[in-house]
């Protein structure tokens, strides 16, 4: 028996043992959805359970306080595995974070006690607000230097089916705000300035655009406010958009454009316009092809069979990470069609026995990959620059 398989079987025993705590704090987790940056109970879980693994924790981390870093080993090849936690306004865990949390944590107990003799540094980094759509969770991480040093980044992401090598969009979100004066609907309408009809010009105008993007390309969002009341002409309205393009170089030129629809509904109306937000985008995802190939046959020895999507699957914060650190973020099915991710029929597929069994396969999945890098002389070669 060679040392990785030895070690391998190491690892997946130490996370089978710990199924059943791993599966309840996944559970708790997804109880009690937090939205970005307020994950005050889900982090302190996931920071208590690393340093009852024998991991040295740092709890709140780089100036967020619902970001930790746990690390256990002092080798050579630094090997992080993210944990996102957040959840989504209105529908909780309807993209499936508390699987991804608690699959980095198991990956992490698999690991710990095999990091010196693998020559290994694993550090979890618990990663805010990814659901948040512009400076994300890892883009201030990234900023603050948390993945520097780091020679692969690991994580798993649930969906209803098994994925690889996702496309994952490069994304702006921002804020939309018009102000124009109020008056009495009925009695003097014309000496008010519609703040309301500027958004529905910008609004047709966006819909009118979306006949001449790329069909890989998405322009959504939602009023955040429409008025005070119907017989008050409205001076302060507000939307929430998103500008998606496959890649980050193409997503200004489409952000470019969604703004002149929203500056012809202040030109349209009288109204003046503000935008804030879309200054920190999140970048596409650009798996490592050697982590993946690895990820791969390690997933399907578990079990697990792979299919293509041939169109983008959303947007992450883990694409920024992507760009300064090889790294692979696969999907990991829960056989929740047809509900997909987002929807609250999701949120209900995340505790059941296929979203738990992903909890299990993607955390032995990404630990087994990090020690083939670590046994695996060309990848570490690769990655390091030493045997």
């Amino acid at each position: 028996m060679t040392a990785n398989t030895a070690a391998r079987e190491q690892a997946r025993l130490a996370i089978e043992a710990q199924r059943d705590r791993l599966v309840a704090l996944s559970h708790r987790i997804h109880a009690t959805p937090e939205l970005g940056f307020e994950e005050v109970l889900a982090s302190g879980w996931l920071a208590e359970e690393l340093s009852e693994a024998g991991y040295s924790v740092e709890h709140p981390a780089f100036g967020l306080d619902t970001a930790f870093v746990a690390r256990r080993g002092g080798g050579s090849l630094h090997i992080a595995i993210c944990a996102e936690y957040d959840a989504l306004p209105g529908v909780g865990h309807a993209c499936g974070h508390n699987i991804i949390a608690t699959a980095a944590l198991g990956a992490a107990i698999g690991l710990g006690g095999l990091a010196d003799d693998a020559d290994l540094t694993v550090s979890v980094i618990g990663t805010p607000a990814e659901e948040r759509g512009n400076a994300g969770g890892k883009i201030v991480l990234l900023e603050r230097g948390a993945f520097d040093g780091m020679h692969a980044a690991l994580m798993v992401h649930p969906h209803p089916l098994d994925v690889l090598s996702p496309a994952m969009s490069a994304a702006a979100l921002f804020d939309v705000y018009y102000e124009g004066k109020e008056a009495h609907a009925a009695a003097w309408p014309w000496l008010g300035i519609n703040a309301a009809d500027a958004l529905v010009v910008a609004q047709t105008s966006i819909g009118l655009l979306r006949q001449h993007i790329d069909p890989t390309e998405r322009i959504h969002g939602i009023v955040t406010k429409g008025g005070d009341a119907p017989n008050i002409v409205p001076a302060h309205t507000s939307a929430r958009y998103m500008a998606r393009s496959l890649r980050i170089e193409a997503l200004q030129a489409l952000q470019d454009r969604v703004v002149r629809c929203f500056e012809a509904g202040a030109l349209a109306t009288g109204s003046t316009l503000r935008i804030e937000g879309g200054d920190k985008p999140y970048a596409q995802v650009e798996h490592d092809p050697g982590l993946a190939a690895i990820y791969a046959r390690n997933a399907t020895a578990l079990g697990r069979k792979f299919v293509n999507l041939d169109r983008p699957s959303g947007s992450t914060d883990m694409g920024n990470v992507s760009l300064a650190v090889p790294s692979i973020h696969p999907f990991i099915g829960i056989e929740s069609l047809p509900a997909v991710n987002h929807q609250p029929e999701f949120t209900a597929a995340c505790i059941t026995p296929p979203a738990d069994q992903a909890v299990l396969d993607g955390a032995v999945a990404m630990a087994w990959t990090a020690l083939d890098l670590a046994y695996d002389g060309d990848e570490r070669m690769r990655l390091v620059g030493t045997p």
